[in-house]
């Protein structure tokens, strides 16, 4: 019973391990190992546990069951092994289904050189998109005829910015009517892979904005964006 608990332990270990190549596999690197050394350990310890899997089943004597075992770990490093092999197709395509189910996900296409990312358009009929500010994420509506980024206050606290001590002398007008907003310099600003660096902003009032604004001082400085049924295709500058 402990030898059986101790191989579910280790096949969990190796699925962890595959995850964990899928998800940091564009880093190039786990914990400060390269990812094809990362990799390499992860094949060697499947490779150790069919193996042990093997010999623990022969020393008690179930020849029947040590087969079934050998054939059931060999088949799983195969996987592995072709998992790895072909990581950045199925990689791709756990993105595209990601960006399905979870609207707003942003795919990134290619990156040879311009980064090309895609978002899908939301049940609500709107792109909403999730977008890094600074490190933190921010959940944003595509608006293009918002001249500016805007964040909500409480978005705007939550990346960080002074939102107590901002000059609020900027007039803007938002749905509930014409109020008066703070202008702002976003240190960085990431949608997918494109960055974006030094973007100006607009923060609103408490209780003026719900949903901050992915606006055009963000979308003009890239090199193109296009709307395509339900996809929205942003191609980041070089």
């Amino acid at each position: 019973m402990r030898s059986d608990r101790l191989l579910w332990l280790l096949l969990i270990g190796l699925f962890a391990g595959g995850v964990i190549l899928a998800v940091n596999h564009e880093q190039g690197e786990v914990a400060g190992i390269d990812i094809n050394k990362f990799g390499a350990l992860v094949g060697q310890l499947s490779i150790a546990v069919f193996v042990g899997a093997a010999a623990w089943s022969i020393i008690r004597g179930r020849i029947a069951e040590s087969l079934m075992a050998a054939a059931f770990w060999l088949v799983l490093a195969v996987l592995l092994a072709l998992g790895y092999t072909y990581r950045d197709p199925l990689a791709q395509v756990g993105r595209k289904v990601l960006a399905e189910v979870a609207p707003g996900y942003a795919v990134n296409l290619a990156q040879t050189g311009t980064s090309i990312v895609e978002v899908t358009r939301g049940a609500g009929g709107d792109f909403a998109v999730r977008a890094g500010i600074n490190g933190s994420g921010v959940s944003m509506l595509v608006d293009t005829g918002a001249s500016s980024v805007v964040l909500t206050h409480e978005a705007a606290q939550a990346v960080g910015l002074p939102v107590d001590f901002l000059k609020y002398d900027v007039p803007v007008d938002t749905a509930a009517g014409r109020t008066r907003a703070a202008a702002v310099v976003l240190d960085t600003m990431t949608v997918g892979s494109i960055v974006e660096r030094h973007v100006p902003a607009l923060v609103s009032p408490a209780g003026a904005l719900r949903t901050s604004l992915l606006g055009m001082s963000f979308l003009s400085r890239l090199d193109a964006f296009e709307f395509r049924g339900d996809k929205l295709v942003m191609r980041g500058g070089k």
